[in-house]
């Protein structure tokens, strides 16, 4: 499945930003969807993850409080609130699809990956 995230940008300390992937297809309902992130020089982290059904969702605990993931079926789109924003959540944020409906902190389970989308919060 081919997954398009979009909304990065500049955003303060303190603001909020909301993320969003389009995986446009039929099948979006089946899968469970995560986000994850790489800030330069670092490696790719866990953001968060929502199963197939949108039940609770799953944070990593560097963001829990502060981010929301949500879906919409109907509109193939997966969503990353984030409030509270702090100037080391800077980094490029990828939306992914694990085909099994559900997914957590683990690259591995997901089959596909965005391509990215760079938040900067500056101080």
């Amino acid at each position: 499945v081919q997954l398009q995230a979009s909304g990065g940008g500049l955003a303060q300390a303190g603001g909020s930003r909301t993320l969003s992937c389009l995986a446009p297809g039929r099948a979006f309902s089946r899968y469970a969807m995560g986000w994850f992130r790489q800030a330069p020089g670092k490696d790719r982290e866990f953001v968060g993850a929502i199963t197939w059904k949108g039940g609770r969702p799953y944070y990593a605990t560097s963001v829990t409080g502060r981010f929301t993931i949500s879906r919409d079926n109907a509109k193939n789109t997966m969503y990353l609130q984030m409030t509270s924003l702090k100037p080391e959540d800077t980094a490029t944020y990828y939306c992914a699809a694990a085909v099994g409906g559900v997914a957590g902190a683990d690259p591995h389970q997901y089959d596909s990956w965005g391509q990215g989308t760079l938040v900067t919060v500056s101080s």
